[in-house]
């Protein structure tokens, strides 16, 4: 059994990462100040697998609480690093604040991995590092381009860090670059509990279908799309959980080929605002209200993964279509609605 440290564990991706990984037969720590979460996923957690997951509740831009994490914790044979203010709205309004919290936790993470010679770490990226592009779908060397917001630009400034210590330090890293994760465990005891007002589509949806929003707004209806509408590459989320297992495994069993490797997680297909709002009224049977909005800042106009190298690689496939993610992110949404 290998042990795990994951930052961000109680986090919506990090939180079905660690059932994952214990289905697979990994050890798991967890680390979360409870910023943007909730304790209250492990009990959802230990419901799924049988495990109580021990967390560390430390802030990772305290050095000396995240140095004291590793010297506590033998015998680590990876970390997983998710923690991280993901978006894109606040980001724009509060830059600083997520330059500071998203770079110098990493910083921090990376110099314990250093000082107590943990092999093996997978970063939690995103498409968002690669900006506006010129062709679709997007590989792994289609180049970065101008970030869109702050928060896009720390994930390209970590990637780098991770990038220049991989050349310096024994430690091999994997830097997954996910799109646009959606949906819920499916037995319904874990998902996404979105910190304030969600800003992501798919929990604008269900909250508006639920009522807790009068209506939803489609932010530009006038981008140079098949219906005018954003393009994205929604995966479900136990899908994503599953590349960072499969990440991990690859690199404990020497794997890799080099000792910073690169994989897009996604689907393959983009999907726009509008094909996402038609999955989900046909598998809610709703009808949603929303209207059209001006354009919002920091948005890319579309984006979708072309997902083979992970395949070949990793032997990573999707599991779930667009219309399960849907319906397991509008199971979890009724039962966060019955527990208010």
């Amino acid at each position: 059994m290998s042990k795990i440290i994951v930052t961000g564990g109680a986090g919506y991706i990090g939180s079905h990462t660690l059932v994952d990984l214990i289905e697979h037969g990994h050890e798991v720590v967890s680390v979360d100040n409870f910023s943007r979460s909730s304790a209250d996923v492990f009990e959802g957690i230990k419901s799924i697998t049988g495990v109580t997951v021990k967390n560390h509740t430390i802030d990772l831009c305290n050095y000396s609480d995240v140095r004291k994490l590793f010297e506590d914790e033998k015998d680590v044979v990876g970390v997983i690093h998710f923690a991280a203010f993901k978006s894109v709205g606040e980001s724009v309004e509060f830059p600083m604040k997520y330059y500071e919290n998203n770079v110098y936790s990493l910083v921090n993470v990376l110099k314990c991995i250093d000082e107590c010679s943990i092999p093996n770490i997978v970063f939690s990226s995103s498409c968002s590092v690669y900006g506006n592009i010129d062709s679709l779908p997007v590989t792994e060397l289609t180049p970065l381009s101008k970030p869109e917001c702050p928060y896009a630009a720390t994930k390209q400034m970590g990637e780098q860090m991770i990038q220049d210590f991989s050349k310096v330090v024994e430690s091999n890293s994997i830097l997954l670059r996910y799109f646009n994760p959606v949906g819920a465990h499916p037995s319904g005891l874990i998902g996404e509990v979105p910190y304030d007002k969600p800003n992501n589509l798919v929990p604008v949806i269900t909250q508006t279908a639920i009522g807790l929003q009068d209506k939803m707004f489609i932010w530009g209806g006038d981008y140079e799309t098949r219906d005018g509408s954003c393009i994205r590459d929604y995966i479900h989320v136990m899908d994503i959980a599953a590349a960072h297992t499969l990440a991990l495994d690859y690199l404990i069993h020497h794997k890799n080929e080099s000792r910073c490797e690169i994989f897009n997680v996604g689907s393959g297909n983009g999907v726009s605002v509008f094909e996402a709002i038609a999955s989900f009224e046909k598998v809610s049977g709703l009808q949603l209200n929303y209207e059209l909005g001006p354009r919002r800042a920091g948005d890319v106009v579309a984006i979708y993964a072309n997902n083979q190298l992970i395949s070949e690689r990793l032997g990573w496939h999707t599991q779930y279509g667009l219309d399960d993610m849907m319906s397991t992110a509008w199971a979890w949404e009724k039962k966060m609605s019955a527990r208010r």
